[in-house]
């Protein structure tokens, strides 16, 4: 029997109500129970699995969707997957894997062994192959451990997926270190009070952020969590690029998904600061090298607060969600009569990876509260500010806000003059 540490996601029956099941998933997830109730079965995109005692949630299926697409694409690309799921719960990632991806091999990895029969059941859907070649194995031990001996055997992997909970910085370095160069890495954070700057001397130490309240903190989240990835990465002589990064209310969830490659960041201008005024409501980043001429252009410096340093760059690569939007069609998951949930993230995250976009959002409940207006319809405060010239795309982390170069001070002007005008003019 493996040695297991605490630091896992067990059973809580604080976290887990195994009656209340939502539906809100379009692979029409189903609930059934054994006459004993020891056995609670769940079915995602028609794969039917176990949950058993273990931690699971049904509304995260999204993200195991993505990492499925960007699994496939990968095996598509380099004629070959290897999986280590190394926080795998019940084991329900760990079998799309193998099924949907196709996995040549996947370790699933949880520290508690009590889960070992639902996972080993749910896994046994796929032939477990050879003894020489395997498809799959199950182990219980820590997943820092399990990294590690891999990386010290130089047996590396082409995804790694660690599904932790809260600010649990440790996997990055080992899950790097096992990871083969230009291999997948999917992380994750549920540190909903770190991003939104409520514990900034345990965002640093986590992440080596030091974050304030700021009014997009869901997006600082992400850009934490992938900022403390290009720290430890540098620290090995590695760069990662985002290939997508995926917010979830419930939890709240930060899901990135990371391409690991030799070599480090050309230069520290997408690692860098940002500041924000509350005063006139503009933000700005700031260089290592700018860190002592902080300011704003409302000339006000006393409503200034700075976080950083962060990921400062794109969230995505529109080119790969493309990819992805195109697998979803293919495999029937986006593309027919009514757009699905998936299709609309999909191509929600391509339009935010416009390059001309900033980091931040700016809420429409904000600029009318400034502008002391009603809230703008959406559709109709975009459609304004593209003929404005500036750039402008809804953002999939929070409703009623767009991702935008217009300046604070110009949504304004423009929410006071579609006040104005004449619901013929609007739509015009």
């Amino acid at each position: 029997m493996f040695v297991f540490a605490p630091k896992t996601l067990s059973p809580s029956p604080f976290l887990y109500n195994p009656i209340q099941i939502s539906s809100l998933h379009s692979s029409n997830s189903k609930l059934k129970l054994d006459a004993s109730l020891k056995f609670e079965y769940q079915s995602e995109r028609g794969l039917e699995f176990e949950t058993g005692e273990s931690f699971f949630r049904h509304e995260s299926a999204t993200g195991r969707d993505l990492g499925v697409l960007a699994a496939a694409l990968y095996r598509r690309c380099k004629g070959k997957l290897r999986v280590l799921d190394g926080l795998c719960g019940c084991g329900v990632r760990s079998l799309r894997y193998l099924v949907e991806a196709e996995a040549d091999f996947v370790w699933a990895n949880d520290a508690n062994d009590e889960c070992r029969d639902v996972i080993c059941r749910n896994l046994s859907k796929v032939a477990r192959g050879s003894e020489n070649e395997p498809r799959w194995t199950v182990t219980h031990t820590d997943a820092n451990r399990v990294m590690t001996e891999c990386y010290l055997q130089r047996d590396f992997f082409d995804l790694i997926d660690i599904d932790s909970f809260g600010s649990d910085s440790t996997f990055l370095r080992s899950a790097i270190n096992a990871l083969r160069f230009d291999g997948l890495l999917y992380v994750t954070s549920t540190d909903g009070y770190s991003s939104g700057g409520h514990r900034p001397h345990h965002s640093l130490a986590a992440y080596g952020a030091y974050i304030r309240p700021l009014p997009y903190s869901n997006e600082i989240g992400l850009r934490m969590l992938i900022g403390g990835a290009v720290r430890e990465a540098s620290v090995l002589g590695y760069r990662v690029d985002p290939l997508f990064s995926y917010y979830s209310y419930h939890g709240p969830v930060f899901r990135v998904m990371l391409r690991v490659k030799r070599g480090k960041l050309p230069d520290n201008r997408h690692y860098s600061f940002i500041s924000h005024c509350h005063q006139c409501g503009n933000s700005q980043t700031f260089s290592w090298d700018e860190l002592g001429q902080i300011g704003c252009s409302c000339g006000n410096t006393k409503s200034i607060i700075v976080s950083g340093p962060l990921w400062t760059g794109l969230l995505h690569d529109a080119s790969y969600l493309t990819d992805m939007l195109n697998l979803a069609k293919e495999w029937g998951w986006a593309g027919g009569g009514t757009e699905t949930a998936l299709e609309k993230l999909l191509k929600q995250m391509v339009d935010e990876s416009d390059p001309r976009l900033p980091f931040g959002f700016i809420k429409l409940d904000e600029v009318a509260s400034r502008a002391k207006v009603n809230s703008p319809p959406l559709r109709i405060m975009m459609n304004a500010i593209q003929k404005e010239g500036y750039a402008v795309s809804r953002s999939h982390i929070s409703f009623n806000a767009i991702k935008t170069n217009c300046p604070m001070t110009v949504c304004i002007r423009i929410a006071k003059e579609l006040q104005q005008c004449e619901p013929a003019e609007i739509f015009n």
